[in-house]
């Protein structure tokens, strides 16, 4: 610590973005000045790029905090928070940056403001590396909410690699505090639903091969289940440049939602498109646990500002899933255990996530 500033090493575990966002909102709602080191030093370009700056930037903005080194390829800033604030804040990251990253390290914050929030995330709104759009509605908002609060997410525009142009507008609610969630039982899967889509250039025939495969693969190991993956064409006035994607979602009797998705790009067939997405879907079902790959970290942040105990059943546990409880143990109260999921099929990869939360109380309420 550099007087009680606290200090962050970005190159450790997964030495990417996450251990940026996780300790900057974590920074902002617990008031603790920060340094963060060797930004993104396991990754093939380290240092801030533009969605990671104006992540930073509208964090900075949301508690009228400083920031120092807050410029593109910089691998140190020091941050001081100041007091969290609601009102209307942008984001843009004037390429295909993730808006969905963006997303996540301003969500956490805004619960713990004084009034309500509308966010406005510029970017890309299906890119590589990060969840699509399509997840983030699907799948993590009607997990997340399970958190006891609620929030709105409506997509402008979607925007795609290279140039992104995409808008997304999210508008929430303070919350006195977060309850705990308790996700451990899998139930089965009733239904399988999900969208392809193709935007710009490109024909529906693409989104109708990629949902083709998909079910195809699918139907080999799930036979008995209808499987509605609708092909779309994204309106023309409502998606900047030419993009492609589907996502899959299975939905299970105990409401888990598990989903598996793929991007099209140049020189990529569509039927594999599909069918990534398909076994990526059938790979989260396989291991018994309630959530998937995607969302695992994702639950991390909120697991641990919670008050009370959150159980969470999951497969193996990610590099990223590792990376935040690592940064969120560093930074608050909270303490995590991950044991493995005794009662399974011992063939079985699962584990039980716990944490017993700090129980942030948002004290402008």
């Amino acid at each position: 610590m550099d007087g009680d500033r606290v200090e962050i090493d970005g190159g450790i575990m997964e030495g990417g973005g996450q251990i940026l966002r996780v300790s900057t909102a974590l920074s902002c709602l617990l008031g603790l000045p920060l340094r963060v080191r060797r930004i993104r030093a396991g990754r093939s370009q380290p240092g801030l790029r533009p969605q990671h700056l104006s992540g930073l930037e509208m964090i900075r903005d949301l508690c009228d905090g400083k920031l120092n080194g807050g410029e593109i390829g910089s691998t140190e800033i020091t941050f001081t928070p100041g007091k969290i604030k609601g009102g209307t804040h942008i984001a843009d990251t004037k390429t295909a940056g993730s808006v969905c990253l963006l997303m996540q390290v301003a969500m956490p914050c805004v619960l713990f403001a004084a009034s309500p929030s509308e966010l406005h995330l510029k970017g890309g709104t299906n890119a590589e590396m990060a969840p699509q759009i399509d997840y983030t509605v699907m799948v993590f908002k009607p997990i997340i909410e399970k958190f006891n609060f609620t929030f709105n997410c409506e997509i402008k525009r979607r925007g795609y690699y290279p140039q992104g142009g995409g808008e997304v507008v999210v508008q929430m609610s303070p919350v006195k505090e977060l309850s705990p969630i308790n996700l451990t039982e899998r139930g089965t899967v009733t239904k399988i639903y999900g969208r392809a889509f193709v935007a710009g250039a490109l024909p529906i025939k693409l989104a109708k091969d990629m949902s083709a495969a998909a079910v195809r693969c699918i139907r080999r190991e799930i036979r008995d289940l209808y499987i509605n993956i609708q092909p779309v064409r994204e309106p023309d006035d409502q998606a900047v440049g030419t993009g492609s994607g589907i996502i899959i979602v299975a939905e299970t009797s105990t409401g888990c939602l598990l989903a598996g998705s793929s991007l099209g790009k140049r020189g990529k067939n569509a039927d594999k498109v599909g069918i990534e997405a398909a076994e990526m879907l059938l790979q989260n079902l396989k291991h018994g646990g309630t959530v998937d790959d995607s969302l695992q970290d994702q639950l991390i942040i909120f697991m641990a500002l919670a008050k009370g105990v959150s159980r969470v059943k999951s497969g193996p546990i990610t590099l990223h899933t590792q990376t935040a409880i690592h940064f969120a143990e560093q930074l608050t109260k909270a303490k995590f255990t991950v044991t493995k999921s005794e009662e399974e099929d011992p063939g079985n990869d699962t584990y039980i996530i716990e944490c017993q939360g700090m129980g942030m109380i948002n004290s402008n309420l």
